[in-house]
C-alpha cells in the first residue's frame, strides 16, 4: 500500500502551489479540505496557519497554529508560525519568543534569524527607544556551518539533491562529528533507496548525540527498511524515552514492535497514542490492522470504523475492512464511498483504495458487473504508480533456467542439512498459501510465520560480495562455493529467529520465492517447497482484483498478470525437471474437496507425523497477516472455486493469454469461449 505519508505530501504539495501561485484563498480551502482527512498533519496545519495569515484570517490561523502546537510541540515550523501570526497582531514580544523556540527546535532555518532580529526591532520601536539592536542578525552563536545548511536545504527543495548531497559530505570532511550535515545526508541516501549508508549516517548522529530524538526516528524506519527490526525496536524505544508525551513517538513503537510479531504490544501502543491525542484516525486504522491480524476481529471492525468517525474519508479503512474479505458494508458506507469518488480531491491511493473495496463488496452481493467496473478504474490508477518490466521477467526468469541446470545443481552440492527445517509456500498470490500455511502451523512441531522477506534479503547481500562484476541476476551466484552456499542458508535461518519459536519446523510463505527453488536446493538442502496451485484464470483474477499493500507490480493489468503466470509455470516446469521429488504441488481445489487426504499428503511431504489438529486448522490461533487471515479462521469453504466463470465475458484477454495451459486442462474446467473455438 502506498502510505498515508506520500498522500499527504501530494495534499501538501497541491495547497502549496496555490501559496506559491499567490493564491492563499485556494490554499485555505485545499488545506480545509485535506485536514478533514489529515486533522493530525503538522505540515499541513502550518500551511494552513500560513495561508490564512496571509488573508489576514487571524482566528483560523491562531487555531490551526493552536492544534500544530498541542500535537507536535516541538514542531520548529509550528513555532515559527505563531511567531509570524503575533507579529501581524502587534506583538513583538511574544513573536521573538516563539521564533528563538522555532530556532532552539530547528537550527538549520537560517531565515529565522533575521524574525528574531525584526522582532527586536519593532520591539524597541513599540516601546519608543532608539536603542541599537541588542542582538543583531547572525551576532548570536550559530550552529556550524549552518549558511552551508541551509543552501544545502535550499538545493533540496528545489530539486537538486546531487548539490545538497555534496555540501552534506564537504562539511563532514570537515567536521566528522556534525550531527545535521550527518542526518540530512542519510535523508538524501533513503530518497536513493541506499538504506545502508543511511544508516551509517544516522548512527554516526545518534552516537554523537544520544538524545537527539529526530535522529533516532530516521535511523528506525531506515532499519525498518533494511529489515533490521530487532534493531528498529530498539531506535524506538529509544524515542519513546526521550519524548513519551509525543503520540507520534507511540505509533513509531507501536509499528516497529508489529514487525517482530508482537501484535499485542502494539494495539497497546496505539493506545497509548491515542490517549495523547484522540483524533489520530491513522492510528485507530493502524491498530485494527494488529487486531485483525491476531483474530481480534470484531474489535478491528470497530476501530477501522473509528478511524472513519474520526476522519469520514479515511480511504485506507474502508479498503481494509473490505480485505477482511468476511465483512459486509451496509448501504450507508457504499454510498458514503461513492460520495467519495464523486469527489475532485481524492489522491489517487484513496480513490484506488475505495475502488477495489467496492468491487468486493460489489462482488459479496454477486453484481459481478460492477464489482469488475471498480476493480479495473482501481487497477488502472494503481498500475500508473507500479514499475514491472515483463521482458526482464522473461529475460530474468530464462538465465535462472540456463544456470541452474541438473548439471550445475550437482556440482556445488554440498550445504549440510540445517537442524531448522524451513517450509517455503510458494506460488502466485491468491492461490490457496495462506490455507496450507494455516494447517501447517496447527501441527505442534512447525512454527507459522508470515510471507518473510529475509531469503531475498540475504541472497541480494551474496550479490553485493561480487564486486566489479557487472553481470545480470543470477550470473554473480555462479562461482558461489559450497561452503558459500552453506554460509547463505545459515544466514537466512539465523535472520529468520526473530519470526520463530522453539519449533523444529517454520513456515515462509512469500509467494515469490518460487524464482529461489535452485537456490535453496543448494543452500538449504532439507528445505520443503510447496507450490500452492489454482485453476489459472482463479489464480490470476485472485491477483487482479486484490489491492496489495506492497510488491506484486503485475498483477494490476490482465495481459500483465497472464503473462506473467505463464513465466511462473514454466520456471516451476524446470524445477520438476532438474529437481525431481524437491517440490509438492498442492491443488486448492482439490484441498477443497477432500482436505483429510490433502493434509495427509502435505505432512508427509514434510516429514511430519499426522495431528488432528491440522484438520481444525480455523481453530488454531495465531497471528495471520494476509488478506486471506479471516477466511482461514473458518472451516472450509468452496464459494471461491470457480469464481473466474462470473466475469468470464470481460476475461477474454487473460483467456487469450493463457490459452496454451487452459487447454491441458479438462474439458469442463476451460472457458465457454475456447469450446465455441473449437467447435468453429
Amino acid at each position: 500500500m502506498i502510505s498515508s505519508k506520500s498522500t499527504q505530501r501530494e495534499l501538501f504539495d497541491r495547497a502549496l502551489k496555490h501559496l506559491q501561485s499567490r493564491d492563499p484563498q485556494a490554499a485555505a480551502d485545499s488545506c480545509e479540505r485535506s485536514l478533514r482527512r489529515f486533522p493530525e498533519s503538522a505540515d499541513l496545519l502550518c500551511l494552513s496557519a500560513k495561508a490564512n495569515i496571509a488573508l489576514k484570517n487571524v482566528g483560523i490561523a491562531k487555531s490551526r497554529i493552536d492544534d500544530a502546537i498541542r500535537l507536535f510541540p516541538d514542531f520548529a515550523e509550528a513555532h515559527e508560525r505563531l511567531g509570524d501570526l503575533m507579529l501581524i497582531q502587534g506583538r513583538p514580544d511574544v513573536a521573538r519568543k516563539a521564533y528563538e523556540q522555532a530556532m532552539r527546535l530547528d537550527p538549520t532555518q537560517a531565515n529565522i534569524h533575521n524574525k528574531i532580529a525584526r522582532s527586536r526591532t519593532l520591539e524597541e520601536e513599540l516601546a519608543n527607544r532608539r536603542l541599537q539592536v541588542a542582538e543583531a542578525p547572525g551576532s548570536r552563536r550559530r550552529m556550524a556551518f549552518e549558511d552551508e545548511i541551509a543552501k544545502a536545504s535550499k538545493l533540496e527543495k528545489d530539486g537538486d539533491p546531487k548539490s545538497a548531497e555534496q555540501i552534506y559530505r564537504e562539511i563532514l570532511t570537515r567536521d566528522p562529528y556534525h550531527v545535521e550535515a550527518a542526518r540530512l545526508l542519510a535523508g538524501v541516501a533513503v530518497e536513493n533507496k541506499h538504506y545502508r549508508d543511511a544508516e551509517v549516517f544516522l548512527l554516526r548522529a545518534v552516537t554523537t548525540a544520544p538524545d537527539y530524538a529526530r535522529a533516532w526516528v530516521d535511523l528506525c524506519n531506515v532499519q525498518g527498511e533494511l529489515h533490521k527490526f530487532s534493531d528498529a525496536v530498539t531506535s524506538a524505544r529509544k524515542v519513546l524515552e526521550l519524548t513519551p508525551d509525543k503520540a507520534p513517538s507511540h505509533m513509531l513503537y507501536a509499528g516497529a514492535i508489529g514487525l517482530v510479531g508482537d501484535h499485542e504490544e502494539a494495539v497497546r501502543a496505539y493506545e497509548n497514542a491515542l490517549k495523547l491525542s484522540p483524533e489520530l484516525a491513522g492510528a485507530f486504522c493502524a491498530m485494527a490492522h494488529h487486531q485483525k491480524t491476531v483474530g481480534l476481529t470484531d474489535d478491528a471492525i470497530a476501530s477501522y470504523r473509528r478511524a472513519i468517525a474520526t476522519n469520514s474519508d479515511h480511504a485506507e479503512a474502508y479498503w481494509s475492512l473490505a480485505n477482511l474479505k468476511t465483512f459486509r458494508f451496509a448501504d450507508a458506507e457504499v454510498k458514503a464511498m461513492e460520495k467519495l469518488l464523486s469527489g475532485d480531491d481524492l489522491p489517487d491511493e484513496s480513490r484506488s483504495q475505495v475502488l477495489n473495496a467496492l468491487g468486493l463488496e460489489y462482488e459479496s452481493r454477486r453484481d459481478f458487473r460492477r464489482a469488475f467496473a471498480n476493480f479495473e478504474a482501481c487497477n488502472s490508477i494503481r498500475r500508473k504508480s507500479e514499475t514491472y518490466d515483463p521482458v526482464k521477467t522473461e529475460s530474468t526468469y530464462g538465465r535462472i533456467i540456463e544456470l541452474f541446470d541438473k548439471g550445475f545443481l550437482s556440482k556445488k552440492k554440498g550445504a549440510a542439512a540445517t537442524e531448522i527445517k524451513p517450509i517455503f509456500i510458494v506460488g502466485l498470490p491468491r492461490s490457496g498459501s495462506t490455507l496450507i500455511e494455516q494447517i501447517l502451523a496447527s501441527h505442534s512441531q512447525v512454527d507459522g510465520t508470515h510471507e518473510l522477506g529475509d531469503l531475498d534479503q540475504v541472497i541480494d547481500a551474496t550479490r553485493r560480495k561480487k564486486k566489479g562484476k557487472h553481470v545480470e541476476f543470477p550470473q554473480q551466484l555462479a562461482d558461489l562455493k559450497p561452503a558459500d552456499w552453506a554460509e547463505l542458508g545459515r544466514e537466512y535461518i539465523e535472520r529468520t529467529e526473530i519470526f520463530r519459536g522453539d519449533a523444529s519446523y517454520f513456515v515462509d510463505k512469500n509467494p515469490n520465492n518460487f524464482v529461489y527453488i535452485g537456490m535453496l536446493r543448494l543452500a538449504i538442502p532439507n528445505a520443503k517447497i510447496i507450490n500452492a496451485m489454482r485453476h489459472p484464470l482463479d489464480s490470476c483474477f485472485g491477483s487482479y482484483k486484490q489491492l496489495f499493500a506492497s510488491g506484486q507490480p503485475f498483477t494490476y493489468d490482465l495481459t500483465e498478470v497472464g503473462e506473467y503466470y505463464l513465466q511462473y509455470r514454466k520456471l516451476m516446469d524446470h524445477w520438476r525437471e532438474v529437481l525431481p521429488e524437491f517440490v509438492l504441488d498442492v491443488q486448492y481445489e482439490q484441498v477443497v474437496a477432500d482436505v483429510e487426504t490433502n493434509v495427509h499428503r502435505i505432512l508427509e511431504f514434510c516429514g511430519l507425523p499426522f495431528e488432528d489438529a491440522c484438520l481444525r486448522f480455523y481453530e488454531t490461533e495465531r497471528a495471520v497477516k494476509t488478506a486471506s487471515s479471516e477466511q482461514v479462521r473458518r472451516p472450509i469453504y468452496s464459494s471461491s472455486v470457480n469464481l473466474w466463470r462470473h466475469y468470464e465475458s470481460q476475461l477474454e484477454t487473460l483467456i487469450h493469454i493463457l490459452e496454451p495451459r487452459l487447454q491441458d486442462l479438462p474439458q469442463a474446467d476451460r472457458p465457454s469461449i475456447m469450446a465455441h473455438a473449437d467447435e468453429t
